[in-house]
Formats: C-alpha cells, structure tokens, sequence
C-alpha cells in the first residue's frame, strides 16, 4: 500500500495471520445463527429507530404490530437493541411468542432490550452475518421510521427481491407521513430518471393500518409454501 507521502506499507504476515483468524470467527457467527434460527417457523423481521422512546407513538404502535404477528403465529426478529427493536420484541414477549435479537457489540446505543427470549438471543461482531439472518428467516418485513441502519435494511430487501437473489415477501413501510419524502423523491427523481422502473414500486407498500400489516402478512403465508428465503 503507497501512503500519501509516498512511503510503502507493506502489510505484515501478522496483518494477514489476523485476517485468516478473522475467517474462522465469522464461520462461529453464522455457524451459531444458522443452528439457533434454522428451527424457526413463519418470522417477520421488525426495523426501525433505536432512539425511539417507550410511551411514543410509533414505540406503541410497534409493541401492537408485533403483538398482533406474534398472536397469529408469526416469531419476530429485531435487531435486539432499545426503540423500535424493543417495542417489537415486547410485543412479541406480551403475545406469548417467539422473540428474537440479533444484537451488535456498538460503541453507542445497543444493547440488547430485556423482552428476548433467551434462546434466540444471538450476539454479532460482524454487521453482514447479522443481515443474513434477518432476510434468511423472515417471510416479511416491516420498516417503522428509523435512520440509516433502517434505511440500510429496507433497501438491502427491496434490492434483493429487485434482483431475484430471494423470493418477494412483503416490505411494509409503516407510517406514510414519515416516509412520504423519501417515496417522493423515488418516484420524482428515480423513477423519471430511469433508475428503476415502474414495477419495482410494487415491491414494497405503505400504511398506517396495524391491521392491514397483519393481514398482509397472515394472507402471504396462507398463499406460498414456507421455507427460508435462501
């Protein structure tokens, strides 16, 4: 590698000894992911702001959603951490269902919320293995409002149904007053410009309905066979 000021730096066999370790650590994540999760049934994944506050409204709306899924048989995965994560896994814990976190080690915010059950509490370093199992084992996917990260999920799904790399289920944005910029500016800008063409639109929908999310939900499943999405 050639540094600004034109020095060499070459990397070191120590560098490279720690990448090869690096391999066997990411093997134990998704070892550990594969084994705890492969046993789950119908699953939607819930995402959304970790700065969500408990009492606020879409925190509550979420703790409903979730309540809900759960009560119709479906686990709920989340990110395992506070705001939205927590709401989601709360309501799963109210319902009597599975609740499942797929938690980060992060300098700031996460940490895992105390509504998950214990068995499908998993800890990860790596921020790709852990998006693996969110898309691997859900047969759904609801974005509450969130940023980036949130942002990061919802377009990593609608991309992988965009390109067949899986097989589309529903991608439920929920709360049309949040998202309404955002689907403006892809119909304005995307979609004129030739981005994307009209039909990806119908990969994802838009409500504010808690029962309407529900029965997307409950009539997808009703209609395909289930199984993991790869």
């Amino acid at each position: 590698m050639t540094k600004p000021n034109g020095d060499t730096h070459p990397r070191t066999i120590e560098n490279i000894s720690q990448d090869v370790w690096r391999i066997f650590k990411i093997m134990a994540e998704f070892t550990e992911g594969f084994e705890k999760l492969g046993p789950l049934g119908p699953a939607v994944s819930v995402f959304g702001s970790a700065r969500t506050k408990p009492g606020s409204f879409y925190y509550e709306k979420t703790v409903r959603i979730s309540r809900m899924l759960a009560e119709r048989g479906f686990a709920i995965i989340t990110g395992g951490g506070p705001g939205i994560m927590e709401a989601a896994n709360k309501g799963a814990h109210e319902a009597g269902g599975i609740s499942v976190g797929l938690n980060i080690d992060l300098p700031h915010e996460q940490h895992h919320n105390p509504y998950i059950n214990r068995n499908y509490l998993i800890e990860f370093d790596y921020f790709f293995v852990r998006k693996v199992m969110f898309v691997k084992y859900a047969q759904g996917f609801v974005m509450m409002p969130g940023g980036f990260g949130t942002m990061d999920e919802m377009f990593e799904a609608i991309t992988l149904i965009q390109t067949r790399k899986i097989k589309p289920v529903p991608i439920i944005l929920f709360g049309s007053e949040y998202w309404a910029g955002l689907l403006s500016w892809i119909r304005q800008t995307m979609l004129e410009d030739g981005k994307i063409n009209a039909e990806d639109l119908a990969i994802f929908q838009i409500t504010d309905d808690e029962e309407e999310v529900c029965r997307i939900m409950e009539n997808f499943y009703k209609e395909q066979h289930f199984s993991p999405n790869f």
